[in-house]
């Protein structure tokens, strides 16, 4: 009896565990779901010296992924929200960590469903290499890494629709071994933009290793984090558009925004201060974000994937709003060896949707944590209105 009793306690301390360890994160209205409701595709925090993904997936009241049919936004709402119009066929770069088998076969997919043209390697249209550069051996494969690849590949895809996309998988989620993927994706003839949908803790060496990011005419966009309040590497750097993210709300054919609780945000512990950048209460270092995109998994957006589970998904997490930015830096078509870092859009802020109400946490009221009228730290200068920001 006494055995039986101890193996239900320890089920009960294990279920508490599981339930309280996903965030509790606000659907569209405000209220707070009945959890598991959304669960992270790659489950933190990430060891010293790796980075995790920053991706929720949503699930049903069973905790089971949604997918049979394709739900959240699609690209069309994307580019309506956004007020996209342009294409491009210049090539963004998606960088992670680990292999998707599928991915090629899963963005067809979704491409097909929303009526984009095909991007395949018969084509030219799509490339999959590994950190070296190579097409093959490929790293091992990892169920939410494989998730969080087929949500950055359909983000780009869905902003635009002609870009070539390449694909360079690191050998593992090692600082290192993404800083690789980052070199060789910039590397590549062709890449105006790269995306990063990932981080981990600040590190006081991070002010050397962020070099990695610093590529002069490419835009490379890393997501600031979904743990809310908070700055993570590499978003801190210098070099990189960091991307906050929002609750995007569609009512009729009108979106608007507020900021999403879990984007991260603040003043990094070791990034100096860029000189583009002028808030007052990071006087001296880095502060995230700089712009910002949908991120909330409850007005999360459609995503296929078929390595773990099979079907269509609903993702939110910053992970859904860096490829986004890359892709709008893409159809820009502005990226320059002057015009690469975050800098570009504080110059042309006016070309932006100022996001003016949602908080990610506590931080004494200020803008850091509490969006407002202009500049704040959740959400940045705000989202893209049209491409001019960029």
């Amino acid at each position: 009896m006494y055995i039986r009793r101890f193996a239900l306690i320890a089920t009960l301390a294990i279920a508490v565990l599981l339930v309280t360890s996903v965030p509790a994160l606000a659907d569209p209205g405000g209220a707070q779901p009945v959890l598991p409701s959304v669960v992270p595709v790659c489950p933190g925090p990430a060891a010293a010296g790796t980075a995790r993904c920053h991706s929720f997936v949503r699930t049903d009241k069973g905790g089971r992924p949604i997918k049979s049919t394709p739900s959240g936004y699609t690209p069309a709402d994307l580019r309506a929200a956004y007020d996209i119009t342009g294409d491009s066929t210049a090539t963004v770069a998606i960088v992670d960590a680990f292999d998707d088998p599928n991915a090629e076969a899963d963005l067809a997919v979704y491409r097909a469903e929303f009526k984009l043209p095909p991007c395949t390697t018969d084509n030219g249209c799509f490339k999959k290499v590994n950190q070296d550069g190579e097409p093959g051996p490929y790293p091992r494969p990892n169920n939410g890494w494989a998730q969080e690849i087929s949500l950055d590949l359909d983000m780009v895809s869905a902003i635009c629709p002609s870009c070539h996309i390449l694909l360079v998988e690191a050998s593992t989620n090692s600082f290192a071994n993404l800083a690789k993927a980052v070199d060789t994706a910039a590397a590549t003839p062709g890449v105006v933009a790269i995306s990063n949908s990932y981080g981990g803790g600040e590190y006081s060496n991070e002010v050397n290793d962020q070099s990695h990011y610093n590529h002069p005419g490419i835009a490379i966009t890393v997501s600031s984090g979904d743990g809310g309040y908070g700055v993570e590497f590499p978003a801190a750097s210098q070099y990189v558009t960091a991307v906050g993210g929002t609750t995007l709300t569609k009512s009729g054919g009108t979106f608007s925004e507020t900021a999403w609780s879990g984007a991260g945000s603040g003043c990094s512990a070791y990034i100096p201060k860029p000189s583009w950048q002028t808030d007052p209460d990071c006087p001296d270092n880095r502060t995230v974000a700089d712009v910002s995109a949908v991120a909330n998994p409850y007005t999360g957006v459609a995503v296929y994937d078929t390595y773990h589970t099979s079907g269509w998904l609903v993702f939110g997490g910053t992970s859904v709003s860096s490829p986004i930015i890359a892709a709008v830096y893409a159809v820009a078509g502005n990226i320059s060896k002057t015009n690469y870092d975050g800098s570009y859009p504080y110059s042309h802020a006016g070309n932006l949707n100022d996001i003016t109400s949602g908080s990610n946490g506590s931080c004494g009221g200020s803008y850091l944590c509490t969006a407002g009228t202009g500049y704040d730290g959740p959400t940045g200068l705000g989202t893209p209105k049209g491409t001019g920001g960029f």
